[in-house]
């Protein structure tokens, strides 16, 4: 998942489809009432094991509000944690930032480009935008009570990168490609989606033919990935400025990929789409594993 991806799923505008408390708005500790001015809380962007060089990286990074980063290590587990303001991060703040598209897009390119950052040093376990707790010592309490769960997590997604394939449909291009010519006896299978456009050329041209045709080639690409892929996520498709591709996003899905097989993932994909008009597959990544990571349930209230 990208930052794109994380702007949507915190109710912003749709992609990978989940309301503002599935996506991790919903407040895990975070105080509900006014703070005093000057008042911080914390701020967890990632989790990794203990001793990696997180604890190194850490301090060179720079987070929300030009706050440094700092590790709160418990046992095993690290959080990579900075300090922002509690008023702008209480629930009453998160839920103003959530209304202002502009704002929640600041906010998760920062919270993205730590975890970026991260990521090229260790195996870190995303978390989700605004995973904000009262204080250092409650991320340790977090970690402590969840600590057989994230080991098993940061064990899962080692060596592994998330990969994003997403296809679009655009019907004006699909109109006005020339009609197909009648294949050769004996020539070569075509792909589905060209299939099933060739079935529909003997009959009145429609605009829904481009998206049935991009369905029948999103439905393609789980068979030709499968052996390759770990796990596999439906996100729900990009609207608007979100979706960055011609035409219209008429599927979005993740991939966890072995680090060493993003080439034969990208292979695999190689010209499905290109006899296809007005169908266009993009592939995104490789990404640190936003899709793959579960967030702590909500702890104590504040």
């Amino acid at each position: 998942m990208n930052t794109d991806a994380q702007i949507s799923e915190a109710g912003a505008t749709p992609t990978e489809g989940a309301t503002p408390t599935e996506a991790g708005a919903t407040p895990l500790d975070r105080p509900d009432a006014p703070a005093d001015p000057g008042t911080t809380v914390s701020y967890v962007y990632a989790l990794s094991r203990a001793g990696t060089a997180l604890d190194t990286r850490a301090p060179q990074l720079t987070g929300l509000d030009d706050g440094p980063l700092r590790t709160v290590t418990c046992g095993e587990l690290s959080a990579l944690v900075s300090s922002v303001p509690a008023d702008a991060y209480s629930e009453q703040g998160m839920r103003a930032r959530l209304e202002d598209l502009s704002e929640l897009a600041a906010v998760a390119r920062t919270h993205h480009a730590v975890i970026e950052a991260a990521y090229a040093t260790t195996t870190v376990l995303p978390m989700r935008l605004a995973t904000v707790y009262l204080d250092d010592a409650r991320v340790r309490s977090m970690l402590h009570e969840r600590r057989a769960d994230f080991g098993e997590l940061l064990t899962w997604l080692e060596g592994h990168v998330e990969l994003g394939v997403k296809v679009y449909a655009d019907a004006h291009e699909a109109a006005a490609a020339p009609p197909d010519p009648e294949p050769a006896p004996g020539s070569a299978p075509v792909s589905p989606g060209r299939a099933y456009l060739q079935q529909r050329r003997a009959q009145r041209r429609h605009h829904r033919d481009a998206y049935r045709a991009a369905g029948a080639v999103a439905g393609a690409v789980p068979d030709r990935v499968s052996a390759l892929a770990r796990a596999r996520v439906a996100h729900r498709p990009q609207q608007g400025d979100l979706a960055s591709g011609p035409g219209e996003n008429i599927s979005n899905e993740a991939y966890l990929v072995p680090a060493e097989r993003t080439g034969q993932f990208h292979q695999a994909l190689t010209g499905l789409a290109d006899d296809v008009p007005g169908v266009h597959v993009e592939i995104t990544g490789p990404w640190a594993p936003y899709s793959f990571a579960t967030p702590p349930t909500a702890g104590a209230g504040a």
